[in-house]
């Protein structure tokens, strides 16, 4: 086992998970090489110098003790993006690897870039030179889809601070994720879940953060995503379905938030021995965010955690 081998965890794992202090992270287990890759960006650590300087990467053979940070996609200068940067993720599509980014310094605020390579660990580049979220729209959190028919969708949030009632949005691709090639529809708003509750002063303030699709394996398709509830506004994850099984919906909301500790922003990936494990950060304040994973089953097409 890898860690019995306390050399190897030592000199190339020297951190542990709650070392890292990380919002929004995201997993991907490679076959390939059998570790585990957790990007985040890189103003989660401490020090100036690393706040905008681009998104990095964690390793792991064992989703406890982690590689120091490797830079794997360094912002250009003239790049349109500004120095905030928010929840990366990694997609493998194929024999390319795409990180998807939110930045700020667009027109409508905050927008989604997709940038490629060839390896998991980067370099990175830039695959488009424009965000493929709308110019106008202040939105962040994109995530790829791929349907059953093959279409590559990214859903993506129309932030609150924009509209109020943020939105959870879908737009179709070009199969290289190079830029859309349709309108973004609208799935559903933050107002629709019955556990969300207002932030801030105004009473139509709900927000939405962080959309994961799964399908479960009777073909269900369900949607985690974020918002605020509960005592003091915490942080949480709900759960929502595809009435028609597709990503435009239509979509309803479960009744009950299906995490509620101030937590949120989840992905979900499998361990290489095949286990369902729920990534997310928590708590949701300051410099105490740290990456949890749980065991998740699915149970009547839906998820529940491991006791």
């Amino acid at each position: 086992m890898f860690t019995d081998n306390v050399a190897c965890v030592e000199n190339d794992y020297p951190l542990e998970t709650l070392d890292i202090r990380i919002r929004d992270p995201f997993v991907y287990a490679d076959d390939d090489s059998q570790t585990y890759y957790m990007y985040a960006q890189t103003g989660n650590r401490e020090g100036k110098g690393n706040v905008g300087l681009g998104v990095e990467v964690y390793k792991s053979k064992d989703l406890k003790h982690w590689s120091n940070p490797k830079l794997v996609y360094k912002r250009d200068k003239d790049f349109w993006g500004g120095e905030q940067i928010w929840a990366p993720e990694m997609h493998r599509v194929g024999d390319w690897f795409y990180l998807f980014v939110s930045f700020n310094g667009r027109e409508g605020g905050r927008g989604t870039q997709i940038i490629r390579a060839a390896k998991p660990d980067g370099p990175f580049t830039i695959v488009s030179t424009e965000a493929c979220t709308p110019v106008k729209q202040c939105s962040l959190d994109g995530t790829l889809w791929i349907d059953d028919k093959g279409d590559r969708w990214m859903i993506y949030c129309h932030e609150w601070v924009q509209i109020g009632d943020g939105g959870m949005l879908a737009v179709r691709m070009k199969h290289d994720l190079s830029e859309r090639n349709a309108d973004p529809i609208v799935l559903f708003h933050a107002s629709d879940a019955p556990w969300v509750k207002a932030v801030g002063k105004k009473k139509g303030n709900f927000v939405t953060d962080g959309p994961c699709l799964y399908k479960t394996k009777n073909g269900k398709l369900l949607m985690l995503w974020s918002s605020f509830t509960g005592d003091g506004g915490a942080y949480a994850i709900g759960v929502a379905e595809s009435a028609s099984g597709l990503v435009t919906g239509p979509w309803k909301q479960h009744e009950k938030p299906l995490y509620d500790k101030n937590g949120g922003h989840s992905m979900l990936f499998k361990t290489f021995e095949g286990q369902l494990m729920l990534a997310f950060h928590q708590p949701n304040s300051g410099a105490k965010e740290r990456a949890r994973f749980y065991k998740v089953i699915e149970q009547n097409d839906d998820l529940k955690f491991v006791d």
